[in-house]
């Protein structure tokens, strides 16, 4: 564990809050809190940090647990972390904000979370509140690694939470596709045909190749084992946290921040991300995808907030609780589907095409060719143009490559973008239907005061804004892609164009001059 770089005095007493006559009902929850935070370097994860030390500067410290990666210790991964951008404007406003910050060595797939037992001491005596956004999030991962850290990691962090002796409430950060099996989802508990601990049972004996093989079965109609493994953290969070002051929250396709703390920051490319970079790139051409679908995509910086502010609720109903005649009953753990679709639906269509006006505007200096894209609802369509207009291509410019003494690679390329694009089609295909009740609920429980410091409604935000935004922080976080070089990427832009009518021009003539030979022959 690394300390704090100054010692802060951690009030033992947490049963009765700290108050600040200026703080708001927010602020005042997390005065005087410890707050620790599993997935702290994942893209929530920064976004969460900056949030809660920029606008509750009340928190005693935040533990962040971090593991070695990548031959990376701890301490270079933190600094790595502090380095973003995304965190200037807290620098500016709490420069000794690193006071707060104490990392944990821990890794949600090994037992225990990898707790040495001293720093498990000092979580268990001083942690107030859990934020467990810890999770693999890559959808085809390996079955049982994503159960070592999708659900075994919830189990540890959930005993780790029932040892805690001041915790007054534990976040648990699912997602709105846990429960895509189903047509409806509401905020809710489901059951399920497969247990967490029957499927440990099958892990347990097979080695990696048998899993491997019957994975597909266990799947049955969940579409990977992402969604599969954080349905199975949810029921773990139902049957073993009864009697805990726990709520989860599920968010749905989380992009760019909206407003804070800066315009359109994003450091992934994840999701719908990834086919907006590889089409307004040149490369990605055609998706399958249902353009009249709800997209569900919510900002990172409003998801936060709907955290945030879901944690303060969490606390109240079970202090509530406490206070009235069902004491001795199980607490009713409250779900927070937090999505777009309800009061501010945009389909994949509208996304799409909002994304063009704005990658026109503000094209990719690194693109090499000119946007070519296209939706298919249809699968079968979808492989026919995937054959000419990304394999066909593919084979002939690696010819030529090759030709020069070059290695090729461009068709390599295209099999990691086909698999990439077949993952996540399943939820360019399919539609939900979702209830938030408890998350307008939220919204309208809050003061003026914390509306203003913790906005999160979704029925404000203005797609055509923030996609405007979304664009320009793809192309200044993730291309590093400055704006002072806008003209001549449109520059590039033109002579792009140029080159893809010509091309197009030319395949129009000669298949018009086989169609014409062909048809000389017949007659």
């Amino acid at each position: 564990m690394t300390p704090p770089c100054q010692t802060n005095t951690v009030d033992l007493n947490m049963n009765e809050a700290k108050t600040d006559s200026h703080f708001t009902a927010i602020q005042n929850f997390y005065n005087g809190t410890n707050v620790f935070i599993t997935g702290g370097t994942g893209f929530m994860g920064k976004v969460l940090i900056d949030k809660l030390l920029r606008t509750c500067p009340g928190i005693e410290n935040i533990y962040l647990l971090i593991r070695k990666k990548k031959g990376k210790d701890i301490h270079t991964r933190i600094e790595e972390l502090f380095d973003d951008p995304l965190f200037d404007k807290l620098r500016e406003a709490v420069p000794k904000f690193r006071h707060k910050i104490v990392t944990i060595s821990g890794d949600c797939s090994v037992a225990g979370l990898g707790l040495s037992l001293t720093d498990r001491q000092t979580l268990i005596s001083n942690i107030n509140v859990i934020f467990h956004a810890a999770a693999t999030i890559k959808f085809d991962e390996n079955l049982k690694l994503a159960v070592d850290i999708n659900v075994h990691g919830t189990k540890d962090v959930i005993q780790l939470g029932k040892e805690m002796t001041q915790l007054k409430c534990f976040i648990h950060v699912s997602t709105a596709y846990s429960n895509c099996h189903l047509d409806t989802v509401e905020e809710k508990f489901y059951d399920y045909s497969i247990g967490y601990d029957h499927l440990d049972n099958i892990i347990s004996k097979l080695d990696s190749r048998a899993i491997e093989e019957i994975t597909p079965k266990i799947l049955d109609k969940w579409p990977n084992t992402y969604t599969l493994t954080k349905a199975l953290a949810e029921d773990l969070v139902k049957n073993e946290c009864a009697d805990m002051p726990v709520g989860v929250f599920r968010p749905a396709i989380v992009t760019s921040t909206s407003k804070e703390p800066i315009k359109g920051w994003i450091d992934n490319l994840y999701g719908p991300t990834g086919v907006v970079a590889g089409a307004g790139s040149g490369v990605l051409r055609t998706m399958h995808c249902d353009k009249n679908i709800n997209a569900n995509i919510v900002p990172v910086d409003m998801t936060v907030n709907a955290l945030i502010v879901s944690a303060y609720d969490v606390a109240n109903k079970k202090s509530e609780k406490r206070s009235s005649e069902a004491e001795n009953e199980d607490f009713n753990i409250p779900i927070y589907n937090y999505v777009s679709s309800v009061q501010n639906p945009l389909k994949w269509g509208e996304f799409t095409e909002l994304n063009m006006r704005y990658g026109f505007i503000y094209p990719f200096s690194s693109a090499i060719w000119y946007i070519c894209f296209f939706m298919n609802k249809s699968a079968f369509v979808n492989k026919l143009y995937t054959v000419f207009l990304h394999i066909i291509p593919a084979l002939l410019i690696d010819f030529i490559i090759l030709c020069i003494g070059k290695k090729p690679r461009l068709l390599k390329t295209y099999k990691k973008i086909h698999k990439f694009a077949n993952v996540i089609s399943f939820f360019c295909t399919n539609e939900w239907t979702f209830t938030n009740d408890n998350v307008q609920k939220l919204w309208s429980n809050l003061n003026s005061a914390d509306r203003e410091l913790f906005p999160f409604d979704m029925s404000t935000l203005k797609w055509d804004e923030y996609i405007s935004h979304y664009m320009i922080g793809m192309r200044m976080y993730l291309f590093k892609d400055d704006l002072s070089n806008v003209d001549e990427a449109r520059k590039k832009w033109t002579r792009l164009y140029w080159m893809h009518q010509t091309t197009k021009a030319f395949l129009i003539a000669l298949l018009s001059y086989m169609l014409y030979s062909v048809y000389r022959m017949i007659i």
